[in-house]
Parts: C-alpha cells; structure tokens; sequence
C-alpha cells in the first residue's frame, strides 16, 4: 500500500489535476490511498473572507464566494464529462458553498469570529478539492470514494492546532480505509482536518495535509507515504538565493527535522511522527517532475559524499545579550532569563553563553525583542541597579545560519571548514552554538550577510 498526499499547488489547476489523474494511474499497482489539500490559495479565501464577514463586508464577502464557487465549477465543467457524474459533483459542491455562505452569514451577524468558527470554516477548500479529485478519477475509469477525515480522524477541542487521538484514529482509519484498498478503490482522503468526540469540525495546524498524509499512512501500514509538492526534493541549499544547490537523494527523520526548524523546504517535524513511530519512509516528489526520484527520507538513510546535508537559514531575528561581571558563579541567572521570557511568551531559538558566564545571549524573532528585552530589564532591575547585571542589549536584525548533518558526527575539521568559508567571505560572526549531537552547527549573523554567507559555506561543502 502506498499513500500518498498531493499539496494545494499539486491540486490547483486543470493542467495539475490531469497530472494528480496520471500518477495514480501509474501506481493502481501499488494499492495506493490519497490525501489531498484545498486548490492552492483557497484556505488563505476561505480565512480572508472570514474577517470580511466579521466586518459587515457583505459585497466583499459575496464576490468571494462567488468566485470560489466558479473556480470549481470551472473544474467539474472541464474535466467531468459524463453528464449524470458532473451533475451530482456540482450538486454536492453547492450544497457546500451554501453551508459556508451560512457560517459567515452567522459570523456576520453575531459579530464573533471564534477559533471553532475559523475551524469550520477552513475545513471547505479540503471538503471542495477532494469531492472534485474523486469524481476525476472516477471520470478516468478509476474506482475512487470521497473520504472525509472528519469521520475518521479524532482530536481534541483545541481548535486551530488540535491534538490527535491516535488510539481512537488509528483504528477507525485502518477500518474504513483497508477494505476499500482491498476491493481495488481509490480512497480520497481530506486533509488537515478532523472532528471532536462531539463531532465538531477541528483543524489539525501547520502543514496539516501533510500531517493527515502521515497519520493515514501510517494508519494503514503503507510501505511508503510520499509527498506531492512543487520542488524536486529536499536540497543542499535555497535554490532561489544559492547557486549550485542540488537535491539530496537521501536524508534522515533527524536531519529533515533539523532542516526544517531552520528554514528549509520540508516536511514539518510533527508531520514525521506518525511515520517515525512505524519507520515508514516518506518521499518529498514534485508534481511538475514526476519522474524524478525525489527525496527519501528514512531512519537510516544511505551515505552521501558529503557530510554536511544542508545550508539554511532564518531572517528577521534579533540578539538579546544579558552581560556582567557579577553573573559569574551565580546560580540560577539563566533559570530567572528563561523563566520571564516564558512569561511574556517569547520563543527563544538559539542560545549561546561563554564559559566565563559573563554574557549569555539568545535569539528570538525580531518581532518580539523589544518585549523580551522589556520583560528582562524588569526581571533584573535590582540586579542593573546594583551593577551585578550591566544592561540587556538588542541587537537586530540578525540571521541564524545553520549546518545540518548526520555525517558531521565525529567528523574532524567540520567547524574549520565552516568558519574558514565564512571568514573568506568577509562576514563576522556573533555568536556560535552547536549541540553535543553534533548534528548541526548554528551561527548568528547580521542579516545583510545572511545569504553571501549561506552561499560561502555550501560552496566549501558543495563547489566542485
């Protein structure tokens, strides 16, 4: 069994779906199971017209669902031919445009626009996209049925980012999906959303269709899950900024973790769980390039040449640096920093600290250094006033550089190589950390350096 998940730009066109049509064809032999996305740019419709809603906007709000009425009725006028097939498509699909103009007629008149409502009403572009994926299939003379993850996915109420229960959805997916591949039939699975036990419409976060991706193949014991999207794989580098970069053939659950945290183009880690937990390989393919192999990403992947993976990075960050001679051999200094930047919900992402323990700095989103470094002047007022602390100081705006690897594991000369390629393109670097896993080396940067340094250090790995 094989499941396999198409993205929104996999999905967001006549051209695209012919394409969705015809690798499912070619791998009907491997019992395949698809979860799909909303048409690219529908969900970020569906939430903008939301807020229009909450704002009385009623012409804004008609013109939208108009428009998201004629964009599918276009595909079921192109690509479904059989009369009674594309009259029922349609029929469905309206039933759907009309429960949406419902909810934000609601949302309008009750002025109230909660997570529960953003929930249900995001949960259409999927509910659209995969009924029209179905019957084109099933156009196509291949057996196919409109699955609703709703039914077979159970979560908690916390609504936006809702929690799996995996006991509950393990079995109820493997129950409704099986006999359908058992039978020859193409299940089509919604993506990125699920219900409650009350049966209430929740959405699962970030990259949810994905997730969904993993949960159901997972679910069903495929032999792989692959992940249509619109890259050839995962590479060496961001293709748009960095010359040279090349897709990786082979990565592991740990380093497409890391490469995700710090920018790349990849699965997000919670995706990879499901699929860790049963040591199902996933596959990043690209719609645009079926052909290509793609990038497999497993436990123990093959060795490469290189022992570093990738070179990413992150922008619009900021450095907040605590410093002072009175800090040496206190306790609990950075227990208290920590402590008040959780307070004020401030997400740190990099930390690094001399051995002296005369500075400690760490980056956060540039968004919320001027909160951070607030909260951590009130933290240590007493402190600054007695000179134990001398200031907190922001420095902004600042780009985090990362190298990630798994063949940088007791590989001597990694750091040398690094730091040489970076000192050659004339960049200083603030601030350095890298963990006892050896698994990636972390640098902070100004942001103007971010992409001459980005490309300086995949040249020292990659450049032939």
């Amino acid at each position: 069994m094989l499941t396999m998940k198409f993205g929104g730009t996999s999905v967001g066109d006549v051209p695209r779906l012919q394409e969705v049509v015809a690798i499912v064809k070619q791998f009907l032999d491997k019992q395949p199971v698809i979860v799909a996305s909303a048409m690219s740019g529908v969900t970020n419709i569906l939430l903008d017209t939301s807020q229009r809603a909450l704002e009385r906007k009623t012409g804004e709000v008609n013109n939208a669902i108009t428009a998201l009425r004629d964009k599918h009725l276009h595909i079921a006028n192109t690509l479904i031919q059989d009369y009674q097939r594309r009259a029922a498509l349609i029929k469905e699909q309206q039933e759907s445009i009309d429960e949406l103009t419902n909810l934000y007629h609601g949302v309008s008149l009750l002025r109230e626009l909660s997570p529960r409502s953003l929930d249900a009403i995001a949960s259409f572009g999927e509910i659209l996209s995969c009924r029209q994926i179905a019957a084109i299939l099933q156009e196509s003379g291949i057996d196919a049925q409109f699955i609703d993850s709703r039914t077979i996915i159970r979560t908690d109420d916390n609504f936006g980012e809702a929690s799996i229960d995996f006991i509950y959805s393990n079995a109820a997916i493997n129950n409704a999906l099986a006999p359908l591949v058992q039978k020859g039939i193409v299940p089509v699975v919604t993506g990125f959303i699920a219900s409650t036990e009350d049966g209430i419409t929740t959405t699962i976060g970030r990259s949810g269709s994905d997730y969904t991706g993993s949960i159901v193949g997972a679910a069903v014991n495929s032999e792989e899950i692959w992940i249509w999207t619109d890259v050839d794989g995962v590479m060496t580098a961001d293709p748009r900024f960095v010359k040279g970069a090349k897709v990786l053939s082979e990565i592991s659950y740990r380093e497409a973790a890391e490469m995700s945290y710090f920018g790349a183009k990849v699965i997000h880690p919670k995706t990879m769980v499901p699929a860790i937990e049963k040591k199902i390989p996933i596959r990043i393919k690209n719609t645009f390039n079926p052909t290509h192999p793609g990038t497999l990403i497993s436990a123990k992947p093959k060795s490469v040449a290189s022992a570093a993976k990738t070179v990413t990075s992150i922008d619009n960050l900021a450095i907040i640096s605590i410093e002072g001679n009175g800090m040496i051999g206190v306790p609990g200094v950075s227990g208290r920093i920590f402590s008040a930047l959780a307070r004020a919900q401030v997400n740190v992402m990099m930390i690094s600290q001399a051995s002296s323990e005369h500075n400690v700095c760490f980056i956060v989103p540039q968004k919320d250094c001027h909160t951070g470094a607030k909260t951590l002047r009130e933290e240590f007022s007493v402190d600054i006033a007695k000179k134990i602390i001398d200031d907190v100081l922001v420095k902004e705006p600042v780009s985090i550089v990362a190298v990630v690897g798994e063949g940088m594991i007791g590989s001597k000369g990694i750091a040398g190589k690094t730091f040489d390629a970076v000192a050659k393109a004339d960049v200083n670097v603030i601030a350095i950390a890298q963990g006892s896993s050896e698994l990636n080396i972390s640098f902070v940067v100004e942001q103007p350096d971010a992409k001459k340094t980005v490309q300086a250090v995949h040249d020292a790995f990659y450049k032939n």
